[in-house]
C-alpha cells in the first residue's frame, strides 16, 4: 500500500517546507531570507511555495513539531566558554569551522546516534582545534569536572567517535547526477509543483471550490429551493 505521506513522495520543496516550519516553530531565529539562502534553484520561487503551504504542511503534521538538532546546543556552549573559560580567546571565530562540521555531520549517522549537545561539543572542540586553541581544561574541569570521570572518558569517546565519522566521509560519488535523476523519478508527480499531474489536481480543487461557492450563493438557494417547490406541485 502506498504511502502518501512518506518523505519520497513530496518534491524536495515541500520538504524544505517541513524543515522550514520546524526551525520557525522551535523557537530558533531562522528568518526566511536565511533559511532561503541555503536553498539551490529560484529563491524567490522556493519563498513563495513556503508560504503559501505552511499551514497545510503543520495540519498534515496535525501541529506536533518536535526538533532535535545541534545549533542551539552550539549557542549555549559557547556563551558558557566565554564566561567560564578565560583561557580561550575570540570565541566567535569558531563559528565557520563549527558550521562546516555540522554541514558534514549530516552526511553521516552521527545523529542517529549521539545525543545534539555532544555533536555540539564535538563541533566547538574541532573549530577551537583548528584555531590551535585547547578546550581539554574547560571540559574536564568547568563542563564534566563534578560528574566524575565515567562521565569524562564517556563524552571524551563520544567526541572522538563523532570527529572520526566526520573524518572518514566517503568522497561524492561519481555518478550522483544519474541517481538525482532517478529518485525524481521516484517521487509522487502530484506533489511536485512542476509536473502536469500537480497543475491538474490544482485546477480540481480550484474548479470543486468554485462550485461550492456557487452552490452556496443566495441567488442559488432561492433556484433550488423555485425548483423544488415547482417539482412538487
Amino acid at each position: 500500500q502506498k504511502d502518501s505521506n512518506h518523505l519520497l513522495s513530496f518534491h524536495r520543496p515541500s520538504v524544505e517546507k517541513a524543515a522550514m516550519a520546524v526551525e520557525v516553530l522551535s523557537t530558533i531565529n531562522v528568518s526566511m531570507q536565511q533559511f532561503i539562502a541555503n536553498v539551490q534553484g529560484n529563491q524567490e520561487r522556493a519563498t513563495k511555495i513556503i508560504l503559501n503551504n505552511e499551514l497545510l504542511l503543520m495540519q498534515e503534521l496535525q501541529f506536533h513539531l518536535t526538533v532535535h538538532n545541534p545549533f542551539r546546543a552550539v549557542e549555549g556552549l559557547l556563551i558558557d566558554i566565554k564566561t567560564r573559560c578565560d583561557s580561550v580567546h575570540s570565541v566567535d571565530s569558531f563559528r565557520p569551522e563549527i558550521q562546516t562540521f555540522l554541514d558534514s555531520v549530516f552526511l553521516t549517522d552521527a545523529c542517529m546516534i549521539y545525543a545534539p549537545s555532544q555533536i555540539a561539543l564535538a563541533a566547538v572542540i574541532h573549530a577551537a582545534s583548528r584555531q590551535k586553541q585547547n578546550l581539554d581544561s574547560y571540559v574536564t574541569e568547568s563542563l564534566f569536572g563534578e560528574q566524575g570521570e565515567e562521565a569524562i572518558l564517556h563524552i571524551i569517546t563520544c567526541v572522538r567517535n563523532i570527529r572520526v565519522m566526520v573524518k572518514n566521509i566517503p568522497d561524492p560519488t561519481p555518478n550522483i547526477k544519474t541517481l538525482c535523476t532517478r529518485l525524481e523519478q521516484c517521487r509522487n508527480q502530484d506533489n511536485n509543483p512542476d509536473s502536469l499531474a500537480y497543475k491538474r489536481k490544482l485546477e480540481e480543487l480550484v474548479d470543486e471550490d468554485a462550485l461550492l461557492l456557487e452552490d452556496h450563493t443566495p441567488s442559488n438557494q432561492q433556484a433550488r429551493m423555485d425548483s423544488l417547490e415547482c417539482r412538487q406541485r
